[in-house]
């Protein structure tokens, strides 16, 4: 997806589902510029959307927000669907998209973006439990340990962006230690910290027809 694409996905989806990296925070953002649709006039008038479509694009920003395919997505989704009826499963959904082994790596601030993230993980930067990972869709679990190797430690992007890490910003069910390159997962993910403008339910709705 060329950077231009990933400001479009923005503007459709009518706010920032962050997938820029730094320019996201910037003045930069297209769609702190351009707050519409592309392709849509700003003056002209919004057509009501049929209950199909919003929860069609409800469904499609949480996909892009974390870089999930929809093969994957569906595989989550209906998984979940089956502890219907014993947990939340609208909290259920969320924590597992959580815990995908690239959004931690995202969320400590290791990477610029989730998409960044994939890729990090992608190039074996980083072990599971002791074990080299490379699969960036893997769930982690309470206990687990990923770290950052020594080969790695000595890449110039992670010299860089190590000394940026802010413990403060870091969520309260993840610990960092900056020396070692050490994420442990210390509790389940909180809901009441991923701050999504998502309507869960729709999502779940549109996959349970």
């Amino acid at each position: 997806m060329s950077i231009n694409d990933k400001c479009r996905v923005c503007r459709r989806a009518g706010e920032k589902l962050f997938l820029k990296g730094e320019k996201c925070f910037s003045q930069k953002c297209s769609i702190l510029r351009k707050p519409y649709a592309p392709g849509v006039p700003p003056k002209r008038r919004k057509s009501r959307s049929s209950e199909y479509g919003i929860q069609l694009r409800e469904a499609q920003k949480l996909k892009k927000t974390y870089g999930i395919d929809e093969k994957q997505f569906k595989r989550i989704v209906k998984g979940v669907l089956k502890k219907r009826g014993k947990e939340d499963v609208s909290r259920l959904l969320l924590k597992r998209i959580e815990k995908r082994i690239s959004n931690v790596i995202f969320r400590v601030g290791l990477a610029k973006s989730r998409r960044n993230s994939q890729q990090l993980v992608s190039h074996a930067h980083f072990s599971l439990n002791g074990k080299k990972i490379n699969i960036s869709s893997q769930e982690v679990k309470l206990g687990d340990e990923i770290k950052l190797s020594e080969k790695s430690k000595k890449n110039n992007y992670f010299k860089k962006i190590l000394p940026l890490v802010k413990k403060e910003s870091i969520p309260s069910w993840l610990s960092f230690d900056k020396e070692k390159g050490l994420i442990k997962v210390a509790q389940e993910p909180k809901v009441e910290e991923i701050g999504m403008k998502i309507n869960i339910p729709l999502v779940l709705v549109f996959y349970s027809k």
